[in-house]
């Protein structure tokens, strides 16, 4: 049975709910978002590149070309090959920054 943390992305603000039993990246694809990257889910392409400020999680292996083991040490992981065990809270870094920070920024815009 698999059970339901809240994983927090600091850079919008967001809240999402995802299972002990899915990806991070699995998760953050229900809050229906336009332009969160998905590449291969498998760990080998980089595009989906988190940094984990808080919690507890499980990772798998990912691809050195994309995460470097200082970048791993730093809690600099991909979404695609992380669970989370606890509450997470993470930013986001690189391609999937630009585009989730900016879906959110057109969000502001309009609202203003």
């Amino acid at each position: 049975m698999s059970t339901f943390f809240n994983v927090t992305i600091e850079d919008t603000g967001e809240v999402y709910r995802c299972r002990s039993d899915e990806t991070l990246l699995c998760g953050m694809e229900r809050l229906c978002k336009r332009g969160i990257p998905v590449g291969c889910r498998g760990g080998g392409c980089g595009v989906c590149k988190i940094q984990i400020l808080s919690g507890e999680y499980q990772k798998r292996v990912m691809s050195r070309e994309y995460v470097s083991v200082e970048e791993e040490a730093a809690s600099i992981v991909l979404a695609c090959r992380v669970r989370p065990l606890s509450d997470i809270s993470l930013s986001v870094i690189g391609k999937m920054k630009k585009n989730v920070c900016a879906t959110t920024d057109k969000v502001r815009e309009g609202a203003g």
